[in-house]
């Protein structure tokens, strides 16, 4: 996955701290445009965990499958409002009762061209029939083995969520407003943290960067 980053030495895409901003969301927006995942970080005072994020357009079976290997399984699907409404999607529960109010709306499986809906074969249908621009709510089931998330508008400046994090990153890198997010863990079960994280990156080439570091990037920017 290296290769496809295109970046320069001076980058550090692969610690959690570093001083170049531009260079750090350089390295993510790249990587959103490549499929390759990026590792997406919030307040350590928060959830404090590691999401890996994926450009729902570029969504494959090899990148789902590690989703599915090395994180929790728990494929997500972020999508806008305005895709939720027109997906016709009903929020999971009417009275959100979760810590840090996580969005979900019902799970969906694609209507058509999935087995159980469990593969990542499966998952990836799903995703693509969701996200397609003539998408209709009879081309979805519930309930399924995709989760969808809904972002709230304004993205990390209203909410400083991964949900928020990954439709920001998928339209700051000019895709289709829409990522598959996983969390990471440790072969323990443990959410992965810290170091590993770092080593984690580096294996896999894949670059990090924080909801702090979008808000900070975003606002500078008038964007």
């Amino acid at each position: 996955m290296l290769d496809q980053l295109d970046q320069q030495a001076a980058v550090s895409p692969y610690s959690l701290v570093s001083d170049d901003l531009e260079g750090r969301i350089n390295a993510a927006l790249n990587a959103m445009r490549a499929g390759v995942p990026v590792i997406l970080l919030d307040d350590f005072d928060r959830e404090n965990e590691a999401d890996l994020i994926v450009a729902a357009e570029k969504i494959t079976v090899q990148s789902m499958a590690m989703m599915i290997r090395e994180c929790s399984g728990i494929v997500c699907l972020c999508l806008g409002a305005d895709k939720v409404r027109a997906l016709e999607l009903p929020m999971m529960a009417a009275d959100n009762g979760s810590r840090y109010g996580t969005p979900f709306t019902v799970s969906i499986e694609a209507r058509d061209g999935v087995t159980t809906g469990v593969s990542a074969a499966d998952r990836v249908t799903t995703i693509r029939t969701a996200i397609a621009a003539d998408a209709q709510p009879r081309d979805l089931v519930h309930p399924g083995h995709v989760f969808p998330l809904r972002a709230t508008p304004g993205g990390v400046l209203a909410r400083k969520g991964h949900t928020e994090g990954s439709v920001d990153l998928a339209t700051m890198a000019g895709l289709n407003p829409a990522a598959v997010l996983c969390e990471l863990m440790n072969p323990d079960g443990t959410m992965m943290r810290g170091a590993d994280i770092e080593r984690f990156a580096e294996l896999h080439g894949m670059p990090i960067l924080t909801i702090a570091e979008m808000i900070e990037w975003r606002t500078t920017h008038g964007v």
